[in-house]
This record gives structure tokens, C-alpha cells and sequence, in this order.
């Protein structure tokens, strides 16, 4: 199981370079959050925020790479002796 979180780490290195915007569906499905839950963690601060993708649009989306990095802390305040709940 760690080869595949440092092979993870490794290539949210090379995207750090090209950030990767991804859509609701596809946070949904690395987190596994409502929406309404993950916006109420942004609004707290506690999530990464999303971007607008226009300048005037409705379009939204998250960069991988802090939603990664979002799920790795996740991870590792579950393993220490005083989780932090989100």
C-alpha cells in the first residue's frame, strides 16, 4: 500500500508543473463527500476551493494535485494518535 501513495506522490509532482482541473463528478468520487458537505468544508476552510473555469461562468472545478494533498493529510490525521475531524 505505500508503493502506491509514494508512486501518487510522485506524480502530483509532475502535475505541480501542469495543474490538473477536475470536476465535481470526479471529486465526488475521490472523496466521497456530498456537495453540500464539501462546500460547507471550503466555506470553513477545512477543503480546497474550487476555481472558476470562465471568467462569468457557473463552471467550477477543483486542481487535483490540492485535492490529492486534501486526501493524503485526510489519511494522515486518521492514522495519528488526535484525528482531526472534518
Amino acid at each position: 500500500m505505500a508503493t502506491s501513495i509514494r508512486i501518487q506522490q510522485n506524480s502530483n509532482t509532475n502535475t505541480s508543473t501542469n495543474p490538473r482541473i477536475i470536476r465535481w463528478p470526479k471529486v465526488h468520487d475521490k472523496v466521497d463527500l456530498c456537495r453540500s458537505h464539501v462546500h460547507k468544508l471550503v466555506s470553513q476552510g477545512l477543503f480546497p476551493s474550487p476555481i472558476k473555469l470562465t471568467p462569468n461562468g457557473r463552471a467550477s472545478g477543483w486542481v487535483e494535485s490540492e485535492v490529492n494533498e486534501w486526501l493524503e493529510q485526510r489519511i494522515a490525521d486518521s492514522r495519528s494518535k488526535n484525528p482531526v475531524a472534518a
